[in-house]
């Protein structure tokens, strides 16, 4: 193991209340990023300006169920419900390999047929499910009292498995965002590093490989690097959101007279609505939505660190990190920082796997910041005494 340690035990006393300024920030994403769909697409309907609100309202009160229930579900019944989890997503990932059950876009199969002329994307899910996975493994690990019998070539290849799935559904972005989480988690939990060398040895060329394999990722690299030689090709996307954050200027153009420039950007709602928010809000309004998510990020942050088991620790700052980075690489793209990639931005995207799963991230991520483990519960999973407390009396 190596000297860093991001966990460390406390008192599980001190622990008993969701943060409310955690939840405050989550619903205000979350109220935001209806605002910003309604502005972004009100004009997209001739007879319904609420046609894409509606359906972000209904696949929110999907997630909504399941914010209240990782919110409430102890800690130890989402533990041993984790199998299932990562058993069903891996499920639902090959089954978007399955013609007459998954949905094609662009040439991707992504997304599974549900009733009602909804789909999900099972990658969403993946992104939840490695995390669980990985934070209850290296738990698990640090418990070993014997430094033979750990071993982590279980989370690696795991890890492998999910990455190489998704990146066959040709999400390349999703892929490795997955991949970067699992590293930072690796990072996290102070395992060695040195696991992952032969990991990243085959991975770097196979990434390389990949990406140049498909013609569209080479034509959204070309046109990222040459913005001015493709800009009404291949840069034409990343033009237009460039154009609606300039016309934003300090204070916004807001919704009343309507936005201009965000409409000649083909399909506005989903990966590209940040200028959107930008051209609605202006300069200010973005540096609003920045320090927001900074604050859900250090609210999110201090929660995990601030656990009373290891396990909570893990899985909460991975949860924080998945929706945060998330955020950013979306944010970069759209400022034309980063190539075009396809990942939505949390709570603002018009998408019902990522609402969904967003949500379902952050009920868990509440519950990690109530703190209610007890003696009983450290000592059931850590063989910790009551002797071990007494500098609590």
């Amino acid at each position: 193991m190596s000297e860093f340690n991001f966990y460390a035990k406390k008192p599980s006393e001190d622990y008993h209340k969701v943060d409310m300024w955690l939840v405050v920030s989550i619903l205000l994403l979350w109220g935001l990023g209806i605002f910003t769909l309604f502005a972004c697409t009100k004009n997209h309907f001739a007879n319904n300006s609420f046609g894409y609100v509606k359906r972000q309202l209904f696949s929110s009160a999907i997630g909504f169920v399941l914010f209240f229930i990782f919110l409430f579900t102890d800690i130890k019944m989402i533990r041993k419900s984790i199998g299932l989890i990562v058993a069903v997503s891996f499920v639902l990932c090959l089954l978007t390999f399955i013609k007459p059950l998954s949905i094609e876009k662009n040439g991707a199969r992504r997304w599974l047929k549900m009733p009602g002329n909804f789909s999900f994307q099972p990658s969403e899910l993946v992104k939840f499910a490695i995390v669980l996975f990985l934070a209850n493994f290296f738990d698990k690990q640090e418990r070993l009292e014997n430094p033979e019998e750990k071993n982590l070539l279980p989370s690696v290849i795991v890890l492998i498995v999910f990455v190489s799935v998704v990146i066959l559904q040709k999400d390349m972005s999703t892929s490795i965002l997955i991949l970067l989480i699992g590293i930072l988690l690796f990072f996290v939990a102070g395992q060695k590093i040195l696991w992952l060398i032969p990991f990243s040895i085959l991975a770097i060329p196979t990434a390389f490989i990949a990406m140049f394999l498909e013609q569209y990722r080479i034509k959204r690299i070309l046109g990222w690097l040459n913005p001015e030689q493709y800009n009404s090709t291949l840069n034409y996307q990343a033009r237009a959101a460039k154009t609606a954050i300039s016309a934003g200027g300090i204070w916004g153009s807001g919704i009343g007279s309507g936005l201009v420039k965000i409409n000649s950007i083909p399909e506005n709602q989903a990966d590209y609505i940040f200028a959107g928010w930008a051209e609605a809000m202006g300069f200010v309004g973005v540096i609003a939505y920045i320090l927001l998510l900074l604050f859900f990020a250090w609210r999110g942050y201090k929660s995990a660190m601030n656990c009373s088991d290891r396990f909570s620790s893990y899985a909460g700052f991975g949860c924080v990190s998945v929706i945060f980075m998330q955020s950013l690489v979306n944010i970069m793209v759209v400022c034309g920082l980063l190539p075009s990639t396809g990942i939505p931005l949390p709570f603002f995207s018009l998408g019902g796997s990522s609402i969904i799963v967003t949500l379902a991230m952050c009920g868990f991520i509440l519950n990690t910041s109530r703190g209610e483990d007890s003696v009983e519960y450290l000592s059931e999973f850590d063989e910790v005494s009551l002797e071990d407390f007494s500098y609590l009396s």
